[in-house]
């Protein structure tokens, strides 16, 4: 429609979420007693052409704003489901390391015997929701087995058995003798435990991974960890072999790894191990994060690596889930 037209139908819709306010019931109120309003909008289609937008937390409240409205008027409107709207900053090691609930990228998991590490972003296995880390934070190295628990927090960060937030479905398992080309693991949501996967520093990552060779050199690229919290660094080689990666139990060979090292600092430290790297420039996730040094790198805090997230999502069967 043209857009004066869309101006007017957003004027009708607004004054009659006006009128709807005083009659909204307890269950449409948020955890602050307030109610999520509908936000309206234009949404550009063409030269001097608009649809309606409406952007919903939950989509029962569209049934306040479009009842009665004919179907040519309709086909005229947006309509998305959209959540929860926060301010997007970049939450600290204290907040990432607490129990929280809804679960989201960067918080403390484990193993129950393991100490704590990275929550990296959700995936989909089997058609199962699941997040996604490393073996050595949700398999404890191999020594796990499929249908362990896993916590949130994790162990040393005060979790226990109650904060069991899902089930242990696959990993990577390690080979001493061979060359590795990953450190993950999957872990199903558990039934009742909720979960936000756009939940980051910028908001959602894109659904496709990043392919090593679309890389360029010094690409920025970032993640929220558990430990460090949101970091900025940049790629400093890729198709790295022979990365010599020393755990409690023995020293493990990787190739074909990622590099990068921090801007300003460390880009990560013990703890952000399974935190998913995702390229600044496009939000796409490219890596999960493994391992690191503490030294080296031109800002002197070292370098860190990951397993591509290409390799990681076709290896272990698996399908990202963006948002």
């Amino acid at each position: 429609m043209h857009v004066d037209l869309a101006r007017e139908l957003k004027a009708h819709l607004s004054a009659r979420l006006a009128a709807s306010a005083a009659q909204v019931s307890a269950s449409d109120l948020d955890d602050r007693g307030r109610w999520a309003r509908p936000a309206l909008g234009l949404a550009p289609i063409g030269p001097a052409q608009a649809h309606l937008a409406i952007r919903l937390a939950v989509k029962d409240d569209a049934d306040v704003l479009l009842a009665g409205l004919d179907d040519a008027v309709l086909e005229e409107i947006d309509v998305r489901v959209i959540g929860a709207v926060r301010a997007l900053s970049s939450p600290t090691p204290e907040e990432l390391q607490r129990r929280t609930r809804p679960l989201h990228p960067g918080l403390s998991v484990a193993h129950p015997e393991v100490t704590a590490g990275t929550l990296g972003g959700f995936v989909r296995v089997g058609g199962r929701l699941a997040m996604l880390s490393n073996n050595h934070v949700l398999a404890a190295s191999d020594a796990a087995a499929a249908g362990d628990p896993v916590l949130q927090p994790g162990p040393a960060d005060g979790g226990v058995a109650a904060d069991r937030v899902a089930t242990l479905a696959a990993f990577a398992r390690f080979s001493a003798g061979e060359r590795n080309l990953l450190d993950a693991a999957v872990a199903v949501i558990d039934p009742e435990v909720p979960v936000e996967p756009g939940r980051l520093p910028g908001g959602p990552l894109t659904d496709a991974p990043v392919e090593v060779d679309d890389l360029d050199g010094e690409e920025r690229v970032e993640k929220v960890g558990r430990t460090t919290g949101h970091t900025i660094g940049r790629i400093t080689a890729v198709e790295v072999d022979g990365v010599s990666v020393q755990y409690d139990e023995a020293v493990l060979t990787f190739d074909d790894q990622v590099e990068i090292e921090g801007l300003s600092g460390p880009f990560s430290a013990g703890g952000d191990s399974g935190s998913v790297i995702w390229r600044s420039a496009d939000r796409a996730p490219l890596g999960l994060l493994f391992a690191g040094s503490e030294t080296g790198g031109r800002a002197g805090g070292g370098v860190t690596f990951a397993n591509p997230m290409a390799t990681v999502l076709s290896v272990l069967d698996l399908e990202w889930v963006a948002g």
